[in-house]
């Protein structure tokens, strides 16, 4: 397995980051701003900041065919970013009518429309008005009872899975008349009106679910939670039970985000500064290990030593500290925010990114 590519842009927190689909461009989440990275050799140098927001950016996403870029932040606000002619990044204001902060935001497989997560219980699903020149939004209220803290699309652009705080994941219908094509038939539904509830399931523990991941198909959704669990769900019919859900309980701190690198794995990354595998399929899921060359997390062995060395240390030189005692055995320093699809051919994902609050974007091979 290839080392990893580390980028270690600044010394603060990355909320969010996304890249063009050359790779060539980063978009980072950097308190109030966003700011473009461009790729130079080896290194991303600092090209252009995003200045329009003034609360923390919670999140951006690039439109890979077109390239804009759309951020949400605190402030209650989304914009659409355009480049100009003079080669200016041109925003745009979204009518989010919310009345909390936005909390996550990503395009649509189609760039049509985009998805915006709110602490107002709400999810604004925004399009392009051709009559009126500007974007708009219809909300999905129902059933949310919390903060939405994650959304992710399904391939076919119209419907939305939704992590929240209130313990569920849920699968909705985004379908806008006159923007979307109807949908094939899938085992979420047929028929699909605005606001459809095609799926609602609850965590085993009703912990906080960070995250929402569709499989490659469509046929399965992923979700992780705050008590360190993954679940995956197999949906067999419109109004059916699932096929199967399949609940994984780990011993690693909780994820924060996943993705699926192919129909039969998952990777996930969170507060435990490590990138994990998960492998299985609607018999039984489990997790296999670590991208870290180390396996991730020292085991009992290493703590035992360490425990050692710090009482010998407390003896020889009266403090417990050694040189290197804050600097953990992982790539990220701190905590991941968000995993990313870096690099796919032909469904699979050969490489991923993480962005972490060490400030650090860390490309991984697969």
């Amino acid at each position: 397995m290839a080392a990893p590519e580390v980028h270690h842009l600044f010394h603060a927190p990355i909320s969010d980051h996304s890249f063009s689909d050359d790779r060539s461009t980063l978009a980072v989440a950097r308190d109030n701003n966003v700011e473009l990275y461009h790729r130079s050799g080896k290194t991303f140098n600092l090209q252009d900041e995003l200045r329009g927001h003034d609360k923390l950016v919670t999140g951006v996403d690039i439109a890979p065919q077109s390239g804009r870029i759309v951020t949400c932040s605190q402030d209650r606000n989304a914009y659409v970013w355009e480049p100009s002619e003079s080669g200016e990044w041109k925003p745009t204001l979204v009518l989010l009518r919310i009345n909390r902060a936005a909390t996550c935001v990503r395009w649509c497989p189609g760039e049509t429309k985009f998805a915006v997560g709110s602490g107002a219980r709400i999810i604004a699903v925004c399009y392009f008005e051709q009559e009126n020149d500007w974007w708009v939004s219809k909300h999905l209220k129902k059933p949310l009872r919390s903060t939405v803290t994650s959304v992710a699309w399904h391939p076919n652009s119209v419907l939305l899975a939704a992590g929240s705080t209130d313990g569920h994941a849920r699968v909705f219908s985004s379908f806008i008349k006159g923007t979307d094509e109807r949908p094939e038939a899938s085992p979420w539904g047929e028929r699909l009106p605005f606001n459809t509830v095609c799926g609602e399931y609850l965590n085993p523990t009703a912990g906080w679910v960070h995250d929402v991941a569709f499989a490659p198909s469509g046929n399965a959704l992923a979700f992780c939670s705050h008590d360190s669990n993954v679940t995956i769900v197999y949906p067999s019919g419109p109004e059916q039970p699932p096929q199967a859900v399949i609940s994984i309980s780990t011993q690693q701190l909780p994820f924060t985000s996943l993705l699926w690198s192919s129909e039969t794995e998952l990777i996930c990354a969170g507060y435990d500064c490590s990138v994990y595998r998960l492998m299985g399929d609607a018999n039984g899921w489990q997790i296999t290990g670590s991208l870290e060359k180390d396996n991730g997390r020292p085991g009992l062995e290493q703590r035992e030593e360490s425990a050692l060395n710090m009482f010998r240390s407390m003896d020889l030189r009266g403090r417990a500290s050694s040189a290197d005692d804050t600097k953990l055995k992982t790539v990220h320093q701190n905590s991941i925010n968000t995993a990313r699809i870096y690099q796919e051919s032909g469904g699979n994902v050969q490489k991923v990114s993480t962005g972490g609050v060490d400030g650090r974007v860390v490309v991984w091979t697969l």
